[in-house]
């Protein structure tokens, strides 16, 4: 690899590329390329950063004591009949999705998995180092045109120890694509002196290089949006895409997406967002690891929101079923497609009890006989698993037709905390999985098995959240007793460390970003600011 600086120069305007270049790189990063992303950061740049501080106006106003609701100015638009635009032939049929990493082999297995979808993931399932980001786009480069795993000059490079061999199957699943959040920013590309937004940059270049190709297999530029807090967000993705379009020579509504219910405030506009994306958006799906980070996240002023250890809240709590079946009824109503969470459960050869196959089994049912359109699994193995519970259930396409007239969903319904309790094993488990998944990520890994789970960026975010939470309020008292405090939460994490020196052993501990992880995720903890993104402070790390 070697370190190269890309500029280019346009009426006194630089667009600069200050990262390592590796082979391969320079057909990803194409100057016209970069110049569609650089033009989507000057024409749309400013007002996302306009957005963030109406997220931190929000903010203030929740930590006040505001809650959130239902717009009163949108509700015509609530009350009239609309419908979004009708989903293409091969986003018909969704059953069966799978998420994953944008590396190599994580994309191959996805597209042969048998799924009907595949979301490549550059948001909660990737750390975004320069390598791995570029890496990813030039590996969905290649697999939109068939060619990913395909020998290169080199003598079977593709060959593992195994002596397995990755190459695309003919049949493959129908390719989407989330990009990074509005949240987020891509360092090493800088547009006149200021770094780009990560959610232009993933988009631009995935669209220049695909767009036209994809629509003339039949199919089309497919976008997952993460993240999103409301109907004015969503209504920069519609112009971004209008503008992408236009600069590609594509008809408008070439572009489909499916928006992730994943934050509160979204819950409360869900119609909205629908409304403002309807040329391009197709459906919406759940979100509940992030979903409930962000209940934290926005309420983390309020006492009543410290919530109990994860095991005490099932998909089937009443607030998450509340959202649940919300998002089925917006989207059947509006002639859009409903997705469900994901399965993050992994298989074990050894377990005879099949636990995580009989969970993925009963949540995937539930889901189903809701009126969902579709899951998502986070493992190879749990297509086949799902597609027959949906079979079984929804032997059609999908059930758009299944209309929920008679739910109703409340505002209190959807703020209703759920109870439980915090034990030391709960404790123990979050500081585990935050620190284990933290040390991962820094290491450039964003899908990593703990714990017979695959865990993204989600569970990190949801495990300090929640410390963050018990050791500020009275209620984050354990079973036993034992009040969660600061220096309890201290004694864990040296014990963490110690267990995963053990583990590891020496060298592999030296190595690894274990000592680098507590602290950062130690910092999270003690700063009584709650820190928005962790992955905000994690990121200036990364190379």
């Amino acid at each position: 690899m070697t370190a190269v600086q890309l500029s280019t120069q346009t009426t006194g305007q630089r667009i600069r590329v200050n990262a390592p270049l590796a082979e391969g790189h320079e057909r990803i990063l194409l100057p016209e390329a970069l110049q569609l992303v650089a033009d989507l950061e000057r024409r749309f740049g400013k007002r996302r950063k306009q957005l963030l501080g109406l997220r931190a106006d929000r903010q203030r106003r929740l930590n006040a004591g505001e809650l959130p609701g239902f717009r009163v100015e949108t509700a015509e638009l609530r009350a009239s009949e609309w419908r979004v635009k009708q989903a293409p032939a091969d986003l018909q049929d969704r059953r069966v999705e799978i998420t994953g990493a944008v590396e190599r082999k994580s994309v191959i297995n996805a597209l042969n998995s048998g799924a009907n979808c595949f979301m490549a993931d550059f948001e909660d399932s990737h750390s975004p180092t320069w390598r791995g980001t570029i890496e990813g786009q030039l590996n969905l480069y290649q697999a939109v045109r068939g060619t990913l795993g395909d020998p290169e000059p080199d003598p079977e490079p593709d060959q593992e120890p195994d002596g397995h061999r990755y190459r695309l199957q003919e049949r493959r699943a129908t390719l989407m694509v989330r990009p990074r959040g509005w949240h987020l920013e891509e360092k090493h590309l800088e547009v006149d002196g200021q770094p780009v937004s990560a959610s232009l940059f993933d988009f631009g270049l995935f669209m220049f290089h695909n767009g036209v190709q994809l629509l003339e297999q039949g199919s089309g530029p497919y976008f997952y949006l993460p993240k999103l807090e409301g109907y004015i967000e969503a209504q920069l993705w519609a112009d971004v895409f209008a503008y992408a379009e236009e600069s590609l020579g594509l008809n408008h509504g070439s572009i489909c997406c499916t928006l992730l219910i994943e934050t509160l405030p979204a819950a409360f506009e869900m119609e909205e967002m629908l409304y403002t994306l309807r040329d391009y958006a197709v459906g919406l799906a759940s979100g509940p690891r992030d979903y409930l980070f962000s209940c934290i996240k926005r309420l983390h002023a309020h006492p009543e929101w410290v919530l109990p250890e994860r095991s005490q809240i099932p998909l089937e709590s009443d607030f998450l079923r509340a959202c649940s079946q919300l998002l089925i009824k917006t989207c059947h109503r509006r002639g859009a497609h409903a997705i469900g969470g994901m399965a993050a459960r992994i298989p074990l050869k050894d377990d005879p009890a099949a636990a995580a196959r009989n969970q993925a089994s009963a949540d995937t049912a539930r889901e189903a006989n809701d009126g969902h359109d579709g899951t998502r699994v986070a493992h190879p193995a749990l297509v086949p698993l799902a597609k027959a519970v949906f079979d079984r259930i929804m032997p059609r396409a999908n059930q758009l037709d299944r209309q929920l007239d008679e739910l109703s969903v409340s505002e209190a319904d959807l703020l209703e905390p759920p109870t439980g309790r915090i034990t030391a094993a709960g404790l123990d488990y979050n500081i585990s999985a935050g620190l284990r998944y933290l040390a991962a990520w820094l290491d450039g890994r964003g899908t990593v098995p703990l714990h017979n789970l695959m865990e993204d960026v989600a569970t990190a975010e949801f495990a300090r959240a929640q410390i963050w939470q018990w050791i500020r309020y009275p209620k984050g008292i354990l079973e036993d007793g034992r009040n969660i405090t600061l220096e309890l939460f201290s004694e864990g994490v040296a014990q963490e460390l110690e267990q995963i020196r053990q583990e590891v052993g020496p060298a592999a501990f030296a190595a690894g970003h274990y000592p680098a992880a507590a602290n950062l995720f130690s910092e999270l903890i003690a700063n009584d600011r709650f820190v928005e993104f962790l992955t905000l402070p994690a990121y200036q790390t990364l190379a």
